[in-house]
């Protein structure tokens, strides 16, 4: 998939448990909450079924567990989602007061403590009335019959709970990942004041500007597909569909089926009118127009009393810069709030399953999400939901530094002592801090680099086939696209001193093209030495796949592309005239990432990363309208002379060992 998540965590975490399909992922999650939960959830827990009624009358579905222990109170802590509150046992969706999960809450400490847990079906999804949007709009003016606000519909359902449920302490937190986050955030604008804490995690912020569907202007195909063959809408209320669906590429690689249909329209015409519903608003709207501003929840995010603690993971794939969003706009529209941003290197979803030692062939040197769990997430609702003195005070930020593999706390995001500086590409594949001077370009040549990009021969994003997204690539081994002739690599000198990116990562380029459009992907690679230790291969009683040596390895630290049309402007695209030369600049994503000594810092430029992104077809027109013959070749050029210096600015953190 992609964005937003399943029943409690559900799809969210579907690429977090490397699994396909939302009901293996419940599946897998359901099973590790076995393992972690010390006692049946039935024995300490009543649940319970209520609808509760909104202020335009539309009845919301939603679950109560309530501790059979009635001699103390307990706060509530409430999941709002899309994905069903129903419970996954026998392989189906279950409704009904017999039907209890594995384990409640955000891990076993919340179930072990005791607390209210609720869960809702949001309006119009599953089993509760209304009208569903996709991510609600907050400042629509008049609504339409059915139609609600997000944080209208928490307030309401607050208010009812205080009243009809038993031995509540009178206080409230709200959580959520990834879909669920969007919900968690936008539910405490204007918020009712028994909400103490809330918790976005991974929570989509505006769609179009770097979370789910479009990254730089270009859409997110393989992902979006994904999330929508199975993420579709339902007449409601209505628990069905009771089983999850895979859709069915009859390939091995998500590769070749889109480059085999080739265009927007065709892709869409393979799936069937229930699963284009909500899939073709995402292709039709590929300017940033109305549709997604609405949408934007960033700017809304006003008048919230709750302490709230956002939670991201840098090798999030899908909501990487909703944490950033939400926590900055918290910041400049909620002066004097209790706000805290906690980043570690997690995939989406990471930090609520399994240990977060490792992702792929990087490790961490730490169990991370057990740490997370136990030392920040537990303790953040014990404070404000029970008065419980954290053993730590919590910083403004929190956030893991790979490389090094250690936790930092900082004042503010980016940190303050981080400052900008440019790495200049060179001739021949020279990547320095110095800017090119114009003794260097009369001894180098053209001044420029350039390749030929081949719709017909798009560069992968991994290395290895795969269907829908797999979580890895965000770490992935780049030595398959560093040989490829349409693809430009820049690397530095062995690094003498370790080097500390902590911040936005901007690349600005000089580029022309032979055509009207291009896609600019640039990435930010930690290139490992050739002795770096390679862990031994387990032994078996046959010949296994051949090792991964790490020596050399090509980690992607960050990319992203820019759909060049956009350089100007979301709004308005503007074709580009053959071989002009032009600057483009953009936000590749937010790094805190250390380049240790010995290693080297690469950037590669290509112009496709497929099936990750769809394919540009290199003619100034709008993608969804083009036909395979207007896919063509393109010369593809970017300048490092003097004047025209291409390079990539990173915040830079002092090295504590260096004269500097």
């Amino acid at each position: 998939m992609i964005r937003r998540t399943l029943p409690a965590l559900v799809f969210g975490l579907c690429l977090a448990a490397g699994l396909a399909s939302p009901s293996a992922a419940i599946a897998a999650i359901a099973a590790d909450s076995v393992k972690d939960s010390k006692r049946p959830t039935r024995e300490a827990y009543t649940k319970y079924e209520y609808r509760i009624p909104m202020r335009d009358g539309v009845q919301l579905f939603t679950v109560v567990y309530v501790p059979k222990d009635s001699s103390r109170s307990y706060p509530f802590l409430m999941q709002r989602t899309p994905y069903s509150a129903g419970v996954r046992a026998e392989g189906e969706l279950r409704y009904g007061v017999d039907w209890l999960p594995e384990s409640l809450g955000p891990s076993r400490e919340f179930e072990e403590a005791g607390y209210i847990f609720v869960s809702q079906d949001v309006r119009g999804r599953y089993m509760s009335e209304g009208t569903w949007q996709e991510m609600t709009p907050h400042g629509k003016g008049k609504l339409a019959k059915g139609e609600g606000r997000e944080s209208d519909d928490m307030y309401d359902t607050v208010a009812w709970l205080l009243k009809n449920i038993p031995n509540n302490n009178g206080k409230v937190g709200i959580w959520g990942i990834s879909y669920p986050g969007f919900y968690a955030a936008a539910s405490v604008i204007d918020s009712h004041p028994a909400i103490k804490a809330a918790s976005p995690q991974a929570p989509i912020a505006d769609l179009y500007m770097g979370d789910d569907s479009y990254h730089g202007g270009a859409f997110k195909l393989a992902a979006n597909f994904d999330f929508y063959a199975a993420f579709t809408a339902a007449p409601n209320p209505t628990p069905l569909p009771k089983t999850g669906s895979e859709f069915d590429y009859g390939v091995a690689d998500g590769y070749d089926y889109f480059l085999k249909h080739r265009t927007l329209a065709n892709i869409a015409a393979t799936m069937t009118d229930t699963q284009r519903e909500l899939f073709m608003p995402n292709i039709e709207h590929d300017t940033y127009d109305s549709f997604w501003k609405e949408r934007a929840i960033g700017p809304h995010l006003n008048n919230v009393k709750a302490a709230v603690l956002t939670v991201g993971g840098w090798f999030d794939a899908e909501d990487a810069a909703g944490p950033f969003i939400v926590h900055r706009a918290l910041e400049a529209q909620n002066k004097g709030g209790n706000h805290a941003l906690v980043v570690g290197p997690w995939v989406h979803g990471g930090w609520a399953r399994g240990d977060g030692a490792r992702l792929g062939h990087v490790k961490f040197d730490a169990k991370t999400s057990e740490w997370f769990r136990r030392e920040v997430q537990f303790p953040f609702f014990e404070q404000h939901l029970k008065g419980v003195k954290p053993n730590t005070t919590l910083a403004p930020v929190t956030v893991f530094e790979t490389g090094t593999n250690v936790w930092r706390q900082y004042d503010a995001w980016p940190p303050k002592p981080a400052k900008a500086r440019t790495l200049y590409f060179g001739a021949n594949g020279a990547l320095r801090w110095q800017q090119p001077t114009a003794t260097m370009s009369t001894t180098t040549g053209a001044g420029f680099d350039e390749y030929v990009a081949d719709p017909a021969r798009p560069v992968p994003y991994i290395g290895y086939p795969a269907l829908g997204v797999p979580r890895e690539y965000m770490v992935s081994d780049q030595r398959f696209a560093a040989t490829r002739p349409d693809v430009l690599v820049y690397q530095s000198a062995v690094l003498e001193e370790d080097v500390t990116v902590a911040g936005p990562v901007t690349p600005k380029l000089f580029v022309s093209t032979s055509g009207t459009d291009a896609d600019w992907v640039v990435k930010l690679i930690d290139v490992y030495p050739a002795s770096f230790p390679t862990p031994a291969a387990e032994r078996g009683g046959d010949v296994g796949p051949p090792a991964v040596s790490l020596g050399g390895f090509q980690q992607l630290v960050r990319g992203n592309p820019l759909r060049g049309k956009f350089r100007n402007s979301y709004e308005k695209p503007e074709p580009f005239v053959p071989g002009k030369v032009e600057s483009i600049k953009y936000e590749l994503g937010q790094v805190n990432h250390t380049f240790r000594r010995g290693h080297r810092i690469m950037v590669q430029v290509q112009s496709s990363w497929f099936p990750l992104i769809d394919l540009n077809p290199q003619t100034f027109m709008r993608i969804l309208d083009a036909k395979p013959g207007d896919f063509k070749k393109a010369t593809q050029r970017v300048y490092h002379a003097p004047g025209t210096a291409s390079g990539l600015e990173l915040m830079v953190l002092p090295n504590p060992g260096s004269a500097n």
